[in-house]
């Protein structure tokens, strides 16, 4: 069976990471940055679209895919940060789901948002197996994207409907704080023992 067309909207560390594990994991691949057509292209091409750029990009990003992401599997890869690097939402709602009130017609699933750039390609940190959570509110969806987490290599771990986007986006910012702001650096990530 083949598998489906991802197309990441961002090719920076992020995005470039996650596309060299699509691609390693034997997915069509596509990653474009900021031009508009190109997203509107890599959007219609696209069976599964990843946000992957700056929280405060998500809404241009949006613009430029139309809807081309109605129907399909969107996966908000960002952090809900302010641009003086704190949390912007939280608790009561979280950048995923506010993104699916912008895109009603679309899948909506948070993930790959709680680990570095340098382990997207690999989902490991040496040789530990690193974790990824997926929440959405669209079950398909979410296996969906816990497949493409398994394939890159992670431990792809069910994380319930979307609302609990707004633990993951809180522990992404404690990952974020960790490696940054207290000094570990990014040779860190989370795994959960069960």
């Amino acid at each position: 069976m083949a598998k489906a067309k991802i197309g990441i909207i961002g090719d920076g560390n992020v995005g470039g990471a996650l596309r060299s594990g699509l691609e390693k994991a034997g997915y069509p691949v596509r990653a474009v940055g900021k031009d508009p057509a190109k997203i509107s292209e890599t959007g219609v091409w696209a069976e599964v679209v990843m946000l992957a750029v700056p929280f405060p990009a998500v809404d241009s990003a949006l613009k430029s895919l139309g809807d081309s992401v109605a129907g399909k599997t969107l996966v908000d890869v960002t952090n809900a940060l302010t641009e003086d690097m704190q949390l912007a939402l939280g608790f009561t709602t979280s950048g995923a789901e506010e993104l699916q009130k912008k895109a009603p017609r679309a899948k909506v699933v948070k993930a790959f948002n709680t680990q570095f750039a340098g382990h997207m390609s690999t989902g490991k940190e040496g040789d530990q197996t690193l974790t990824i959570f997926a929440a959405a509110d669209d079950e398909a969806a979410r296996k969906q994207v816990l497949e493409l987490g398994r394939d890159i290599g992670f431990d792809a771990v069910d994380a319930g409907p979307l609302k609990n986007a707004r633990m993951l986006e809180s522990l992404g910012y404690l990952n974020i704080t960790l490696g940054y702001v207290l000094g570990l650096g990014t040779k860190v990530g989370f795994k959960l023992v069960r």
